[in-house]
């Protein structure tokens, strides 16, 4: 694990100094945004391990040559606090990816549903922006359900509240991602199969592991295929 990690990092520091060579021998430059909160930084496993540089790896592995992924996230950010995030980093590029993955902790601090739609809607239009206008390159991925994780079992909440609070909460990001017109991703029946299967969960008790990260690229990855065909 620790040479993948050191292999993983090196190649990443390599990105920048490669590409123009890359580029000229028919590789494809791709960059990519992420945006959310604990569940795209990875927290509980390894920078390598989280989802935003597991899908880097994989675009690197299909001839395209992938910088450094652009993340603003941070465990614990709701829906207003990605706002604030985003305003600060001033961003003047476009993107040729982006994820949007925000909303557990809306749900976990009882925000109302009817704020969530509101300001979701307005985080995803913004994603939509920094991919110049193309809808098919902005992804939200759903929000997992947290109640199935040791740390949701001991938390003293009902399990079966938090999973129809959390279905309420992707009821209304499909409801507009679909009518904006992005990708949708649905990772919440990947995310409760941890009900079950313990190595889907990360050390913490409460994110997801490498595993389960590597579930949700290949989710990714192959819509992202599927566009192309």
């Amino acid at each position: 694990m620790r040479t993948f990690i050191l292999l993983h990092t090196l190649f990443l520091l390599s990105c920048t100094k490669t590409q123009q060579s890359d580029t000229q021998k028919g590789k494809i430059q791709f960059n990519y945004l992420a945006l959310g909160d604990s569940y795209t930084i990875g927290e509980g496993v390894s920078q390598a391990a989280s989802f935003p540089y597991q899908l880097t790896v994989k675009h690197q592995a299909n001839n395209k040559v992938t910088s450094v992924p652009k993340i603003i996230a941070r465990t614990g950010w709701t829906t207003d606090e990605l706002q604030t995030a985003i305003s600060k980093e001033n961003i003047n590029k476009s993107f040729d990816l982006v994820t949007l993955l925000i909303g557990v902790n809306n749900q976990y601090r009882g925000y109302s549903p009817g704020q969530y739609r509101v300001e979701f809607t307005s985080l995803l239009q913004q994603a939509i922006t920094f991919a110049n206008g193309n809808k098919e390159k902005v992804y939200v991925l759903s929000i997992p359900d947290w109640g199935v994780t040791p740390f949701g079992k001991n938390s003293g909440r009902s399990i079966t509240t938090i999973a129809t609070e959390i279905d309420a909460f992707n009821a209304i990001n499909k409801d507009v991602t679909l009518a904006l017109g992005a990708i949708y991703i649905d990772i919440t029946t990947s995310s409760r199969k941890a009900a079950e299967d313990r190595s889907l969960i990360a050390n913490d008790g409460l994110h997801p592991s490498e595993k389960m990260y590597a579930d949700w690229v290949k989710l990714i990855t192959d819509s992202l295929q599927s566009q192309t065909r």
